[in-house]
């Protein structure tokens, strides 16, 4: 099981927005703080704003959470980033004319859907006001 960075990025980028609300979010000033390159940074963004999680100030630049962080959960966080938010792919060519080939999505596709839809439900619990909550802790804490 593997997502690619994006989702982790994207949380990045919105923590950072949040907690730096009072000033200007460019896409170079969060590069910083996620340690990649500021075109990763934007695409981010772009993808965030195409979601409306985020608002992007056109002429000066910087972005701004378009809702509240108790209204952000991660899921849609993660649907706003990756093309594919299943957990599990299935591989594309089952043999038909064996038994176990021809019957495998019978006996796999219902716990797979679970298992997907208990990380949907899971993520969806998890709003950006929690984890401002633990981030801030973390940060009185040092």
């Amino acid at each position: 099981m593997h997502f690619s960075t994006k989702f982790t990025i994207a949380v990045h980028t919105l923590l950072c927005i949040d907690y730096f609300k009072d000033e200007k979010c460019t896409s170079e000033f969060i590069a910083s703080s996620v340690g990649v390159n500021p075109v990763i940074i934007r695409r981010i963004l772009g993808a965030l704003k195409k979601a409306d999680l985020v608002k992007i100030e056109a002429g000066k630049g910087g972005a701004s959470l378009s809702k509240l962080p108790s209204e952000i959960n991660l899921y849609d966080v993660l649907c706003a980033v990756e093309d594919n938010v299943q957990v599990f792919s299935f591989h594309e060519k089952p043999e038909p004319k064996c038994p176990v080939g021809a019957h495998i999505h019978d006996a796999l596709d219902v716990v797979l859907f679970s298992v997907d839809e208990c990380v949907s439900q899971k993520l969806k619990s998890y709003t950006l006001d929690n984890l401002t909550s633990s981030l801030s802790f973390a940060i009185k804490k040092g």
